[in-house]
C-alpha cells in the first residue's frame, strides 16, 4: 500500500490533496478495501455517506482518510469533517465524481466517503450486566443479514453482537451499508465455537437459542432473570449440536402458512424485541 495511506503516524495538519486520476496509488489502495484481505492488512474499512462519517467521528472512531467529491466542497458539515480529519492527523482527498464512483462502485455515489480504523471488542472483556442483551451469530454468511442484525440490535438497545466461527466481515462495504451507521454504535466481538463456550460458562448469562427442534415458545421464556445471549444459527444449517447443547432454552417462533422458516435477520429481530420487551417503552423513544 502507498505510504501516505498506510502510515499510521500523524500527517501534516491541514493536508488536503486534489485527485482526479483513477491511477493514483492512494485511490487504488482505497478501492482495494472492497477486498477482505486488504481490510485485514490495513486494519481499515470504508463507510459511505456524510451521515455515517459524522456518526463515526462523534462516537470517537479514528478516521484515516476523508474523501469528498468536488460538488460537496464548501458545504459546512463537509468542511467540519474535513477539519476534524486533518486535526487528527488524517488525510483529506478532494476527488472527481468519477473517482468517488469508482471507489463505491455506484453509478450515483455518495458525495463523502470515510476510511476508518476497524474496532473489535475482545470477548474476554464482555461481562454482561443485568438488563443487557447480546446477540451471538453462528457462522453468519450474508452481509445483508449481518448488517441488518447490527442495525436491529442498535434499535432494540442490545449491548453487542458476537460472531461465532467463520462469519462474514462486519466491515465489508455491503455490511456497513446495511447497518445504516449502527456499526459505529454496536460493539462486535468474535470467537471460535470453543472460545464462545468457555466464555459462556463464566459470563453469568442465560443463553436462549433458536432451533427447529426447540420445544419452548419464545414468548414464554423469562428474559428478566439474567443477562441474555440470543444464539442464532447459520442461514442454511442452523445451530450445530455443539452450540445448541450450551443453551439454557431451545426456543422456537410459532409459524403458520407455507413458509417453513424465517430469514435470519427477521428471526433475530423477533427474538430481540421479545427479549427486551420489558425494557422498552414508547416514552423512552426518540
Amino acid at each position: 500500500m502507498s505510504k501516505d495511506f498506510h502510515d499510521q503516524g500523524p500527517r501534516r495538519v491541514g493536508q488536503v490533496k486534489e485527485v482526479t486520476s483513477l491511477a493514483n496509488p492512494i485511490i487504488k489502495d482505497i478501492k482495494a478495501l472492497t477486498n477482505k484481505k486488504s481490510r485485514e492488512e490495513s486494519g481499515t474499512f470504508l463507510a459511505e455517506g456524510l451521515k455515517l462519517v459524522i456518526d463515526a467521528i462523534e462516537l470517537g472512531w479514528t478516521i484515516r482518510t476523508l474523501v469528498y467529491a468536488k460538488a460537496a466542497k464548501g458545504k459546512p458539515l463537509v468542511e467540519q469533517m474535513a477539519a476534524k480529519t486533518v486535526a487528527s492527523g488524517g488525510l483529506v482527498l478532494e476527488v472527481s465524481e468519477k473517482v468517488i464512483g469508482s471507489i463505491t462502485r455506484r453509478d450515483n455515489p455518495q458525495m463523502v466517503v470515510g476510511i476508518f480504523e476497524q474496532r473489535w471488542t475482545p470477548l474476554k472483556s464482555v461481562r454482561p450486566q443485568q438488563g443487557e442483551t447480546w446477540v451471538a451469530l453462528d457462522r453468519v454468511r450474508d452481509p445483508g443479514n449481518l448488517g441488518t442484525i447490527i442495525r436491529t440490535a442498535d434499535a432494540a438497545g442490545a449491548s453487542g453482537v458476537i460472531l461465532v466461527g467463520e462469519a462474514t466481515d462486519p466491515f465489508s462495504l455491503e455490511t456497513v451499508r446495511a447497518t445504516m451507521g449502527s456499526v459505529f454504535a454496536v460493539p462486535v466481538a468474535r470467537a471460535t465455537p470453543e472460545e464462545f463456550i468457555a466464555w459462556r460458562k463464566s459470563a453469568g448469562v442465560s443463553v436462549v437459542a433458536t432451533h427447529l427442534a426447540g420445544a419452548v415458545d419464545y414468548r414464554t421464556i423469562d428474559y428478566r432473570k439474567k443477562p441474555v445471549v440470543l444464539l442464532m444459527g447459520n442461514e442454511q444449517s442452523g445451530l450445530p449440536d455443539q452450540l445448541a447443547g450450551q443453551a439454557d432454552a431451545l426456543a422456537r417462533i410459532p409459524q403458520q402458512g407455507r413458509a417453513d422458516s424465517l430469514n435470519l435477520a427477521v428471526a433475530t429481530a423477533v427474538m430481540l424485541f421479545e427479549a427486551r420487551r420489558h425494557l422498552l417503552s414508547l416514552a423512552e423513544g426518540k
